[in-house]
């Protein structure tokens, strides 16, 4: 027994989720922070006076007229020369006063980041009278400092609060933040009263305003008026497809699967446009069923074998089966909400010993959890799985039996070494970073890991460890923070946040997503080069542009591409070089969000 296995023996699950926590909020000292105070302070409560106007609620808070956050620092000002998005003009949180105000320091690349929105989206809808949410987005690639490329993410996400464009991180310093996700609440005065590092859930911060309202109101100081943002949903026009994720193109069948990701719908055309079939009423939900009344909730990667397609259904946390000779949409695994950290390792007890360990961390499929899955690839048996949210690849029976991790410890890095630890987050294994994109050579998956710039390889042997085929796994420190545009040599070349990979012929061909390029990788040297692509976003066929492309498929010497933040397919021919644009006949766009109508009294910003 050596030292780690001491160390994990009193309580393991404890001791993993801690792990987890520092992995999501980074090295940060809670104790010098000058709003540590407020971190986690819950509001206090007071005896009830008796008062028959609070009698039935928890309006008892108030009722003595003592602050119910204990501990209040002032807020300070945003900076005047920032771009604002989702609002008409830029706001300051003097013109808040009276509400209260949430600040979600965020970067739109990040899994964390991504996993709040719907939680922020809740809050917004309850509170929607007492409570701004503001995103201060602060860029960790290059790519992301544009604003107009945080206006795309900000229509990709459905986001319907304000966000400031914090590209040279001066609301960041200011509040001396140092990991994404993090969060401050800022009271109806104006106060910081809470702060929380990593991801978290409504019903945490839902806890914190129904405590602390009735002191609010009962004092005069809360704001209740309704704020109307002028949205960029509000100026979209419909387009066929919507940021469309992941593609699938097959040559034996003649078609191509479309993860049309924000319409919440799969579109099936011929490799050459004819719409065939759509998939999915277009409405958010995990409902099964025929092709009409299926629901979806952002589908990503897409894996066929003979007559079944299965899907990433992403934000659902979900994976699906599509029946295509019956027509018939089946969900087989998830449970419809996001998995937690102790979930990542399915089989694990509560208060598990080294000595309890399961011999594999395995599940069955629909009783078990998983984390925003982004990718599939099938071979032999099994379905492997890029499960971006707890850093892991993961692997399902087809028939349905088991599922859980293959490769990655769960820790958030690019760290070569063998695949799985037999003890959660265990040092001196396999890393990854966000998988997003999967393809294979027939002996080993490789792997678009993100966050972290580089291709990874993971053998189907599982005696075999990972490598790096092209990256930052050989540096000592800044392997998520070191990124670029550069073709060359495996040690020379560099990319900027690939969400896709499609092996042909020797050749692993990488959508470069931040560089809005298509670059060929040579799998057995790591030499990289730049195939399609000025690296300015844009729709040209010739010379080529993209914009942030996240999908790759080949057939009949063509890589089909989705050109994400354009809303189109295009098809680039290897041989010629030249790139199309293909239109999908028949395909008819979904309505566009409106504005809704103004409301008397509401204050529109």
């Amino acid at each position: 027994m050596n030292n780690l296995d001491i160390f994990f023996l009193p309580n393991l699950r404890k001791l993993a989720i801690a792990a987890l926590v520092l992995l999501l909020v980074g090295c940060s000292n809670s104790t010098t922070h000058p709003f540590a105070m407020a971190e986690e302070q819950q509001p206090r409560t007071t005896e009830s006076s008796g008062d028959q106007e609070d009698a039935n609620t928890t309006q008892t808070v108030a009722t003595n007229l003592k602050n119910p956050f204990p501990k209040r620092i002032p807020a300070p000002p945003f900076p005047k020369d920032m771009e604002w998005i989702n609002t008409k003009g830029p706001l300051e949180l003097k013109d808040l006063k009276g509400k209260f105000v949430l600040l979600d320091f965020w970067t739109y690349c990040c899994i964390n980041c991504m996993h709040i929105l719907p939680e922020l989206k809740k809050l917004e809808h309850d509170y929607a009278n007492q409570l701004v949410v503001i995103g201060v987005h602060s860029a960790k690639f290059e790519n992301e400092k544009e604003a107009e490329n945080i206006s795309e993410a900000v229509l990709r996400y459905e986001i319907e609060h304000p966000v400031v464009n914090d590209n040279q991180l001066k609301i960041w310093s200011t509040y001396y933040v140092n990991s994404w996700p993090t969060m401050f609440l800022i009271d109806p005065e104006g106060n910081v009263v809470f702060l929380h590092r990593g991801e978290f859930k409504a019903e945490e911060v839902r806890k914190l305003l129904d405590g602390a309202i009735p002191y609010y109101r009962k004092t005069g100081s809360l704001d209740e008026t309704p704020i109307q943002f002028d949205l960029l949903a509000y100026s979209q026009e419909p387009t066929p497809l919507r940021f469309p994720g992941k593609v699938l193109a097959d040559e034996k069948s003649n078609r191509l699967f479309i993860a049309d990701s924000n319409h919440n719908r799969i579109v099936i055309a011929s490799l050459d446009g004819q719409l065939q079939e759509v998939i999915g009423s277009g409405e958010i939900g995990s409902a099964d069923g025929d092709y009409a009344t299926t629901q979806f909730d952002h589908p990503q990667g897409m894996a066929l074998v003979e007559d079944t397609l299965y899907v990433a259904d992403t934000e659902n946390h979900l994976l699906r089966k599509i029946n295509l000779k019956e027509k018939k949409v089946e969900t087989i695994a998830g449970l419809g909400r996001q998995g937690t950290s102790n979930e990542s390792w399915p089989g694990l007890r509560e208060n598990a010993s080294v000595n309890s360990l399961p011999h594999r961390f395995v599940g069955r499929p629909k009783t078990t959890a998983i984390n925003s899955p982004w990718a599939l690839w099938p071979h032999r048996d099994s379905l492997y799985i890029a499960m971006a949210g707890p850093h892991q690849i993961w692997k399902m029976k087809l028939n349905e039996t088991q599922i859980g991790p293959y490769a990655g410890n769960g820790r958030e890095d690019i760290v070569d070494g063998p695949q799985l630890p037999s003890i959660p987050y265990q040092q001196g294994y396999s890393s990854f970073a966000q998988p997003s994109g999967l393809t294979s050579d027939g002996n080993s998956l490789f792997v678009a890991d993100s966050e972290g710039s580089s291709i990874r390889i993971v053998p189907f042997d599982s005696d075999d460890a990972v490598n790096t085929l092209i990256g930052t796994s050989n540096l000592p420190a800044n392997r998520l923070f070191t990124f670029g545009d550069v073709d060359g040599p495996r040690g020379v070349a560099k990319l900027q946040h690939p969400l896709d990979v499609c092996y042909v012929d020797g050749i692993v061909y990488t959508a470069d997503t931040y560089n809005n390029k298509i670059k060929a990788v040579d799998a057995a040297t790591g030499n990289v080069i730049t195939v399609a692509g000025t690296g300015k976003p844009g729709t040209a066929d010739k010379p080529a542009q993209f914009d942030e492309p996240a999908g790759l498929s080949y057939a009949n010497g063509k890589l089909y591409i989705a050109d994400t933040n354009n809303h189109l397919i295009r098809v680039l021919d290897l041989k010629s070089k030249e790139v199309s644009t293909l239109k999908i006949e028949g395909l008819k766009p979904l309505p566009v969000k409106k504005k809704p109508e103004s409301v008397a009294g509401t204050t529109e910003k």
